[in-house]
């Protein structure tokens, strides 16, 4: 009885099967996210094929691609037959695709409800382990002029200088701000000083005839709205 591919080296398999193979004749949207690891780290070892370990480490994680992305040098390191190149061939293929996601674009992005800073955040933010408070400053119509982290902080909290965002929207000359920060620890619903520090933002943003829309909190894989929930 002939072996089957698990128990072949990638290289025996029928062209068809192969993931790079794959990848060149269909395009890489006709890969399984293994199947797009296996490309990353080209190579098993003595008791698994790269498809094999591809499927191992995604299992470790439960599948969840999200989980990926907070894996560190060390944390894919851990994982047995993931050395230091393929681990940085990882991590270096996941910073790109955040890259790519901030990328400015020719034409500047409508900012019509918290789900569009959602999506237009949530790839900086939604894997981070500490905090860090962006703004997004908008012109008259909610395009996106630019956007600025003015803090980062700890596991649980940052401080924000008032003064230097309301200082950015004037040299920007906008009218418009939103802000967005995120929750590490996965809390979606905003603290206390959460509050109060987007109370005092607001307050100050009026006496310079600008508006705060919403402050949005990022909580990996959703979202927390001061405006949708009425209380902005």
């Amino acid at each position: 009885m002939p072996k089957s591919n698990q128990k072949l080296p990638i290289k025996e398999w029928s062209e068809a099967d192969r993931p790079l193979e794959k990848l060149l004749q269909f395009g890489s949207r006709h890969l399984s996210s293994a199947e797009l690891l296996t490309v990353l780290i080209r190579s098993g070892t003595s008791k698994q094929s790269a498809l094999d370990l591809s499927k191992s480490l995604l299992a470790a994680i439960s599948n969840d691609l999200s989980q990926l992305e907070r894996l560190t040098l060390t944390d894919l390191m851990s994982y047995d037959g993931i050395g230091e190149a393929k681990a940085a061939s990882i991590v270096a293929a996941l910073e790109l695709g955040r890259r790519v996601q901030d990328a400015p674009n020719a034409e500047l992005v409508k900012l019509s409800c918290s789900q569009d800073v959602f999506k237009l955040m949530r790839p900086l933010l939604s894997t981070l382990s500490h905090e860090e408070f962006w703004v997004l400053y908008l012109n008259r119509a909610n395009k996106l002029v630019f956007k600025q982290c003015h803090s980062r902080g700890g596991m649980v909290g940052t401080v924000v200088d008032t003064r230097l965002i309301l200082k950015t929207a004037l040299d920007k000359t906008v009218l418009n701000l939103m802000l967005v920060h995120n929750h590490p620890s996965g809390q979606l619903h905003p603290s206390q000083a959460d509050k109060e520090l987007t109370h005092k933002i607001q307050q100050a943003a009026k006496q310079l005839d600008l508006n705060v829309l919403d402050h949005i909190i990022i909580a990996q894989k959703d979202y927390f709205s001061f405006a949708d929930q009425g209380i902005l």
